[in-house]
């Protein structure tokens, strides 16, 4: 095809070492209509002369018309894709959390009850969202509990709190699911709750503090906010629900 789209894409494929990059790169510019010419570097020193040529530091390198548009970031950029900056907040991985919950709280309440939309199905939403977040905040104890010392009222006066939080979230969501143990869940789940209510709210809508949420783990850019209040207050709201069935 005469009008069809050309570009030049050099990439890593070596039998020990595929590139991702060089894989991403050439997908991106074949979804875009582009024929790739696909120049496969297959070792080390064939590498390192192509980098020292076209004196580039890194590879995929890819060339339109003859010009070069770089690596695959800026071959994003290129196509107009958004690349988050380094400390760019996010509330994406909140988002896949609680969507995921939410169909597996739905799935749950079809395998159970043969409804998706049960009052049961509501219930295991908020309990599931409690054990995933404790899951994501316990892959890295260590960083959650830097990140949560920076709001938490208990946990600025006595430490240890920050530790015990990610596990008393998961007991408590686990036991919900169960339906057991409501002596234990439900004080727990209004005990860590709501001193993060009000925590939050403090930190955010009295102190005017723009801080990152501890609650999807240590190494998130989820602002601290309303997401942040929502999850605690979800948890005294499930708490409060029990109580009162």
């Amino acid at each position: 095809m005469e009008n069809a789209k050309h570009a030049t894409l050099y990439r890593m494929v070596m039998p020990e070492h595929v590139c991702p990059y060089g894989l991403k790169s050439k997908w991106l510019l074949e979804s875009h209509g582009y024929q790739v010419d696909d120049h496969w570097l297959r070792t080390r020193e064939e590498t390192d002369a192509f980098k020292a040529e076209h004196n580039v530091a890194t590879t995929p390198q890819t060339f339109i018309q003859g010009e070069r548009v770089g690596g695959n970031d800026d071959l994003r950029r290129f196509f107009g894709k958004h690349l988050p900056a380094k400390d760019e907040t996010s509330y994406r991985p909140v988002i896949a959390v609680f969507a995921v919950t939410a169909l597996m709280a739905l799935a749950a309440s079809q395998a159970a009850m043969g409804s998706p939309f049960t009052i049961m199905a509501g219930e295991w939403f908020i309990a599931f969202s409690m054990c995933v977040l404790a899951i994501l905040k316990l892959q890295d104890v260590e960083r959650f509990s830097t990140m949560f010392l920076n709001y938490d009222l208990l946990a600025r006066r006595w430490v240890p709190y920050a530790y015990i939080y990610p596990f008393a979230e998961a007991l408590a969501g686990v036991l919900m699911i169960a339906g057991s143990a409501k002596w234990l869940s439900i004080p727990v789940a209004l005990f860590i709750g709501g001193i993060g209510a009000a925590s939050v709210f403090k930190a955010v809508y009295i102190d005017k503090r723009e801080l990152k949420c501890a609650c999807v783990g240590g190494s998130s850019n989820v602002p601290l906010g309303f997401v942040s209040l929502t999850e605690n207050l979800m948890m005294v709201a499930m708490a409060i629900w029990m109580l009162a069935r």
